[in-house]
């Protein structure tokens, strides 16, 4: 029997990277997973890859700073697959790299809205489904920015220590029900977004990754694949008795 047979999930920015890889193993660990994206044609594809291998998975397009759509979609995915059980609140944005004395206020907003609002409004318009329901899981993505600091992107470190304490608050007030609250804080992990930057940086892709590796001990950047496995596990009753925690996947670079 696959982990989360008869389990509902939804995943915000679930259309690429690392929402991408989450919607793909929590479909075949055995989840029908709601696909959510402000992208909707690469979204529609996750589904069809996940269809492809026998899986169960329908698209949403949803901005998670909208907090009706977000109270739509998720009535709408109860609808349909007549439960929730988990949401990986996934959606995120860098934001910009300056100093903080140079940050617009509209820059700042942007990401605040996206990375912890976002996760607000979306746990909010969860716990309800989860309450009728035998509780759930959430797990929220941090950052190892969550945890440790470094000169570059400010709103981006705000907001995931953010989400690091909101974490642990909700894990609290819902204990008793039944529902789970973890975060989930990866290292530096090669997805399109980072492939990218590295295509557009001076020294090129392969040096900007080979600079990449060497800040994590074990020698190489992480997959999105290796954040999926954990995120899995923490949606799974393999977790029954974690909640409130921080999953570190990061290739040792906190532990330095």
């Amino acid at each position: 029997m696959k982990r989360l047979d008869g389990m509902t999930c939804i995943v915000t920015g679930g259309s690429k990277g690392i929402g991408k890889a989450t919607c793909l193993r929590l479909a075949e660990e055995g989840a029908r997973v709601a696909v959510t994206d402000i992208e909707e044609d690469a979204g529609k594809e996750v589904c069809d890859s996940i269809a492809a291998q026998g899986g169960t998975a329908e698209f949403w397009a949803l901005d998670v700073t909208d907090p009706e759509a977000v109270q739509t979609v998720f009535a709408a995915v109860a609808d349909r697959f007549g439960r929730i059980d988990v949401l990986v609140n996934n959606a995120g944005i860098a934001g910009v790299n300056k100093p903080t004395h140079e940050i617009d206020v509209e820059e700042w907003r942007k990401v605040i809205e996206v990375n912890v609002n976002g996760v607000f409004y979306c746990t909010k318009a969860v716990v309800p489904y989860l309450q009728a329901g035998d509780g759930g899981s959430i797990v929220n993505l941090s950052s190892i920015y969550g945890l440790v600091a470094a000169p570059d992107v400010p709103p981006y470190h705000a907001s995931k220590g953010a989400v690091r304490l909101m974490t642990k608050t909700d894990a609290l007030l819902y204990a008793k029900e039944g529902i789970r609250v973890n975060s989930v804080h990866p290292g530096f992990i090669w997805t399109p977004l980072v492939q990218e930057l590295g295509e557009q940086s001076a020294e090129g892709p392969d040096a900007f990754r080979r600079a990449l590796d060497d800040l994590h001990p074990v020698g190489h950047v992480g997959e999105p694949g290796d954040i999926a496995a954990g995120i899995a596990y923490l949606a799974s009753a393999d977790a029954k008795f974690v909640t409130g925690s921080e999953l570190v996947i990061d290739g040792g670079y906190t532990a330095r």
